[in-house]
């Protein structure tokens, strides 16, 4: 059922675009990869950073950069913007994980509104303009990406590429010994787990994928900007997740496509929108606690209980 339903899911992205706007569409792929990087780290790793946006605006900003300014075709943009993020995330990391819970939180935070301040001194950033015209050139020289349908689907592999990284990540040794962490610390410690090494690689590697999904936008929308490193997109992709289904592979897909699909749909309400999304998010977490791709992951379990014991009483 899971790979029929991953199938179902790849028929459905491909021809997508001839029934939606594609631009929505990349943009709703963009914040789901950098909320699948984010829940890597929370929902496996236990570890909620309200930090992220640094690796997310930092690697648009770099890739902005080199392509526009340096000359570099998109495939070296987007390693040099994922690169700059998860080294960004391995100096982060390395002093984040001396502390726990709402310290690590808050080290974090403070951590990427230094970047944003960087952001916005800085001379190549342009300040409040950001790097604008960021031309998407052609990947290997071939395929020109400013044709809309040609971007779409560069964007779709690299997104179905990432959650595969992901999803192995995920079902890995490694990602076993994450949610061990996760679950009891003080057991996997006594176990003889690095746990301080596990947790700085599963930061890097969740700052790494967010640095590509941050690259991939500034590509799409040909621009890098301050909301990209601002803390409000941090706390945009915790509601993503929250919303999906935290620990969940597919919950932060939904939970993006669901924010971007209010974002765009209420855009005429202004303000509004952010109460409007406040309360949907109140909503969902007093009754849909484990999100909406948990809830019903939730569901499946129970209605599988109860047929075996219904198949187990009539034997």
């Amino acid at each position: 059922m899971v790979r029929l339903g991953v199938v179902a899911l790849l028929v459905l992205a491909i021809a997508a675009p001839f029934g939606l706007y594609p631009i929505f569409l990349m943009k709703a792929l963009c914040f789901a990869l950098f909320a699948s990087a984010f829940n890597l780290l929370l929902g496996y790793g236990g570890l909620l950073s309200f930090g992220h946006a640094a690796f997310f605006g930092g690697a648009a900003y770099v890739t902005a950069h080199v392509v526009k300014v340096m000359g570099w075709p998109p495939e070296l943009g987007l390693i040099a913007g994922t690169a700059f993020a998860a080294v960004l995330g391995l100096c982060f990391g390395w002093l984040a994980i001396r502390r726990q819970g709402i310290y690590f939180a808050m080290v974090t935070l403070a951590l990427a509104q230094m970047l944003y301040f960087v952001a916005l001194e800085a001379k190549f950033t342009h300040g409040e303009d950001g790097i604008q015209a960021v031309p998407r050139g052609k990947f290997l020289g071939l395929f020109d990406l400013s044709d809309t349908f040609t971007m779409y689907y560069f964007v779709l592999a690299i997104v179905v590429l990432a959650f595969w990284l992901i999803y192995r990540t995920v079902h890995s040794p490694f990602g076993q010994v994450l949610k061990a962490i996760r679950e009891n610390e003080p057991r996997a410690i006594s176990l003889g787990y690095r746990v301080d090494h596990y947790k700085l690689l599963a930061f890097t590697l969740s700052a790494g994928l967010a640095g590509l999904a941050g690259s991939t936008k500034a590509l799409v929308f040909q621009l890098a900007s301050l909301t990209d490193v601002d803390w409000r997109m941090s706390g945009q992709v915790v509601l993503m997740t929250l919303v999906g289904g935290v620990g969940t592979i597919f919950g932060p897909l939904v939970g993006a496509f669901i924010l971007v699909t209010m974002e765009n749909y209420l855009a005429q309400f202004g303000s509004w929108v952010t109460v409007i999304q406040g309360l949907i998010f109140v909503v969902c977490v007093l009754t849909f606690r484990k999100g909406v791709v948990g809830e019903i992951g939730e569901l499946i379990r129970r209605a599988k209980g109860e047929r075996q014991r219904g198949g187990g009483g009539g034997h």
